[in-house]
């Protein structure tokens, strides 16, 4: 990777602290990104990591501290005093209007428009496509956003920061939902903006990707810095230490991203042969033919490109989506017009790929997201039990290790981490019999990511049957019994994962099926 310009720093930023009422987010830390650097930034969820993107973005204040960019002491009011000094930030949280085009979305503010002030259609519409085809991002700039899978709407909010004059690009978990094609466009396209100068800040809890794009690595750990390194001279087991500090640490195995800690003996299928749920020839508007069995106490993956029709077949099981061809069984009998409310009175669960659309009501508390899923079974002759709807809550976040003050508090207030943890606990009692995954780590840390990895093996292994769809084809191979190939709406193969190997391994097979389809 090209070294950054040696100019003085883009970006600097020093002995920044903020508190909110009696909680210190940030205790003085500092932070400095060099013209043309990628800077990783790590830490668990709760280190400072948000607060500070939230200060340079001109959403908060510091308390202390001073914020210079290139030698210029600069102080943000507003997101708006913050674009106009060329910082841009692309949140976990899309600020998109899904109604609108990807082209609109990209220009959206900054329109060409005629002298009279009408919108130059034409001109727009070409601006965006010529800003797609430059940077080789996959993209229909004609395409409804909102008809767009989570991980190509993700992309349109990058691509819509990078079109913008920016001097300081800020990325919160890029590459959360994106295969690994995606995120080489992606990779490509921040290459591009460092070559003319742009510093970015690299925020990312997959500390693969931190070697692979990254210059130099500043952790945060409970609000301090935790030690900036030079990515080429630092490894995996460094940043982990940093990240996780003197705290107790699992094994180291299991602490190394992407490896598993069952044993060769642990991956092969379960015991029981009986089918949790099964698929023969499912079809519908998005499914072209899926054969597919899960076993009670199975972990069984999904791997496929973006739109290949992983989350169709969970919306499907779940109920969201009809069967209009071939049978689908839970537990051995057929089902007919299955609807969501039905799945869930069957034992099935889904935490959804967007958890704060499809998973949360973030304005609501921790115990009111909890009930949500089980309010029949919390009444009784027509009345809520409230106590009992509190006692539940109260289990689910000291079994998960929500960290909260209680289950009053407000889901919006959580890190990533423990708002994931609070769509497990939705169904953590009763135990489900069918666990349904769409992408479960997606901006998690890597010590929440473990827990949340335990809660999956626990799941299994008291025999729900787990079917997990993942973009992190190494997270598929560290938990997963067996992976089914998904290809166009169609299941081409499922293979035990002894057989599969590496990630690498994976990923060229995904290649290879999808090539072969498409010459067919």
């Amino acid at each position: 990777m090209r070294e950054p310009l040696e100019r003085p720093p883009l970006l600097k930023a020093t002995g920044i602290a903020k508190s909110f009422g009696g909680v210190r987010a940030l205790l003085g830390v500092d932070l400095e990104v060099l013209p043309g650097e990628v800077h990783a930034l790590l830490g668990e969820n709760g280190a400072g990591k948000s607060t500070l993107i939230k200060i340079l973005s001109g959403v908060q204040r510091q308390d202390a501290g001073t914020i210079e960019i290139e030698g210029d002491a600069v102080s943000f009011d507003s997101t708006a005093q913050s674009r106009d000094a060329g910082v841009a930030v692309v949140y976990q949280d899309l600020s998109l209007v899904e109604s609108l085009s990807v082209a609109d979305n990209l220009l959206l503010g900054r329109e060409p428009r005629t002298r009279l002030g009408f919108l130059k259609k034409r001109k727009l519409l070409a601006e965006a496509e010529a800003f797609l085809k430059a940077h080789k991002i996959p993209l229909n700039a004609r395409a409804t956003l909102g008809s767009l899978p989570f991980a190509y709407r993700q992309m349109t909010e990058i691509a819509k920061a990078l079109m913008g004059k920016v001097r300081l690009l800020i990325l919160d978990e890029p590459t959360s939902a994106l295969t690994d094609d995606e995120e080489k466009i992606l990779f490509d396209a921040i290459r591009t903006v460092t070559a003319r100068g742009v510093g970015v800040i690299y925020v990312t809890h997959r500390l693969n990707e931190v070697f692979r794009i990254s210059h130099r690595v500043t952790v945060f750990r409970d609000g301090a810095n935790a030690g900036t390194f030079e990515t080429a001279k630092t490894d995996m087991a460094q940043l982990v230490s940093a990240i996780v500090g003197p705290k107790q640490m699992k094994s180291g195995q299991a602490l190394r991203e992407g490896e598993s800690r069952r044993t060769a003996g642990d991956a092969n299928l379960p015991s029981s042969e009986a089918a949790a749920v099964e698929l023969r020839g499912v079809r519908n508007d998005r499914l072209k033919g899926v054969d597919l069995t899960v076993t009670s106490g199975e972990i069984h993956g999904l791997a496929g490109l973006i739109g290949s029709g992983r989350t169709e077949i969970l919306e499907t099981i779940f109920g969201l989506r009809p069967v209009v061809g071939g049978e689908l069984l839970v537990a051995g009998s057929r089902m007919e017009n299955l609807d969501a409310a039905t799945a869930i009175r069957l034992g099935m669960a889904l935490v959804p790929e967007d958890r704060h659309v499809q998973g949360l009501v973030l304005e609501h508390t921790i115990e009111r997201n909890l009930t949500l899923p089980r309010l029949p079974a919390l009444s009784k002759w027509g009345w809520f039990q409230a106590s009992a709807a509190l006692a539940r809550a109260r289990r689910a976040v000291s079994q998960l290790s929500v960290k909260a003050p209680g289950p009053a508090t407000y889901v919006k207030n959580l890190s990533g981490g423990n708002q994931q943890k609070v769509v497990f606990g939705k169904w953590n009692e009763p135990r489900p019999r069918i666990l349904l995954l769409d992408e479960p780590t997606v901006g998690v840390d890597v010590g929440a990511r473990e827990e949340i990895y335990g809660v999956i093996r626990d799941a299994a292994a008291s025999g729900t049957g787990v079917l997990l769809v993942s973009s992190d084809l190494s997270e598929l191979l560290a938990l997963c019994d067996r992976i089914s190939i998904v290809v166009n709406g169609r299941t081409l193969r499922a293979l035990p994962r002894a057989d599969l190997g590496s990630a690498e391994a994976l990923h060229h097979l995904l290649q290879t099926q999808q090539a072969t389809e498409q010459a067919a």
